[in-house]
């Protein structure tokens, strides 16, 4: 587990990007995979919004995905699971990095064939509290003629990274703009942010 986490950290002091390809277990995302696909079965995935909740709007213009937000309330194995790993890395990035980490929070996160996020910034003009962004992709078997990678904007490096199952995505909230590109098949992740309140 420690490499997984060096992995995010030491990729994100290189290229201000950290990139675990193997973050989550083959079992653990298959697991979650299999509860986000149940939730929306369930129809409890709702529109994904634009701001916080001071100022939340609306506009499938912007941004077309679905969003189920995990709790521990839920008493989902898997969910507690993750966020299990998700504490354990907090722990070692505050260590190791004086993050001053306090809390987090994440959410499922589905795009179906079509949707996409064009470009935006992950911290709040009101609330700065999000100091990291944190994806996790649960999608097997993905290929690169289904897009939906998420597209990193830097100066001259833009990134593109494919959202294959197991690879976790780090950086700073408040200084990389990026985007998720049109995706021809369903599209599945946990999506999240390290906070400090």
């Amino acid at each position: 587990m420690e490499n997984s986490f060096e992995d995010l950290i030491a990729t994100y002091i290189e290229n201000k990007v950290g990139i675990s390809e193997h973050f989550l277990s083959s079992e653990l995302a298959n697991n979650l995979k299999q509860n986000l696909l149940n939730l929306n079965k369930n129809s409890l995935l709702k529109t994904a919004g634009i701001g916080n909740s001071e100022k939340l709007s609306y506009d499938g213009a912007i941004r077309s995905d679905s969003i189920y937000w995990l709790d521990k309330k839920n008493n989902n194995a898997f969910e507690i699971e993750f966020f299990t790993q998700i504490e354990a890395f907090i722990v070692y990035l505050n260590e190791s990095c004086y993050a001053g980490i306090t809390g987090y929070e994440f959410h499922y996160s589905l795009y179906e064939s079509g949707d996409f996020y064009l470009k935006h910034l992950d911290q709040f003009k009101n609330n700065p509290s999000r100091k990291y962004s944190m994806i996790s992709y649960l999608n097997s078997d993905w290929k690169e003629s289904d897009g939906g990678e998420l597209m990193i904007h830097q100066l001259d490096n833009n990134q593109k990274i494919s959202p294959t199952q197991g690879k976790t995505v780090f950086f700073k909230s408040d200084e990389l703009v990026h985007e998720v590109l049109v995706t021809q098949n369903t599209r599945m992740s946990i999506t999240g942010w390290l906070k400090s309140d």
